[in-house]
């Protein structure tokens, strides 16, 4: 399974804090950038990174069994397209009950992969965030706690913004806070909770 899986679906990351204004002028906003996406990774958060590890592992045999069944079935499609041509051209005798047996096969083993690759996907769907769920918490309390400490207002998911199309044409170093945020959180006690074990 493709690393797609590991997103940060649901993890809130504009976090916004209210600051006691001056009654003379305000000060402005602290604005930085985190990139979700580093988080999974050699140089990203380690407790995340072990989750997406994990996860993936869990759905390597069904991920090895789709492949297989994938060749089996292209392996009879080339079959079948042999006695296609064999039956067209007249020139080699072809078991008619063979072939239709064949062909059974061939149209049992897509409606085999195909009811594979949904209950997979319906069994990953569930499991993500039993496994991610409370990684992805903690992440969100950490990232409130280092903008308290930071004197942050306002964090923007520099992922989040560009799946939503919104173009960030420069983002000076000091803005971005990804690697420091990576630091400060691996830096922190392990969490209360554990994931739950699959079903």
């Amino acid at each position: 399974m493709k690393r797609l899986f590991g997103s940060v679906a649901g993890l809130v990351l504009c976090l916004t804090f209210a600051i006691a204004a001056s009654a003379q002028t305000p000060a402005p906003l602290k604005i930085v950038v985190i990139n979700t996406l580093e988080f999974d990774g050699e140089k990203g958060i380690v407790k995340y990174t072990n989750a997406m590890t994990a996860l993936e592992n869990e759905f390597k045999p069904l991920d090895a069994e789709l492949k297989t069944l994938a060749t089996k079935y292209e392996n009879l499609a080339k079959e079948l397209k042999v006695l296609q041509d064999q039956i067209a051209a007249k020139t080699v005798p072809v078991n008619e009950q063979a072939a239709n047996a064949k062909f059974e096969e061939y149209q049992n083993l897509e409606v085999q992969i195909k009811r594979k690759q949904e209950e997979g996907k319906e069994r990953f769907q569930r499991r993500q965030p039993q496994l991610l769920g409370p990684i992805q918490q903690d992440i969100g309390k950490a990232m409130q706690e280092f903008a308290a400490a930071k004197g942050y207002d306002l964090i923007l998911d520099a992922s989040a913004l560009d799946q939503q199309k919104i173009l960030l044409a420069y983002i000076p170093n000091k803005v971005d806070v990804t690697k420091e945020f990576i630091t400060f959180y691996n830096a922190r006690p392990a969490p209360a909770a554990t994931a739950s074990t699959p079903r």
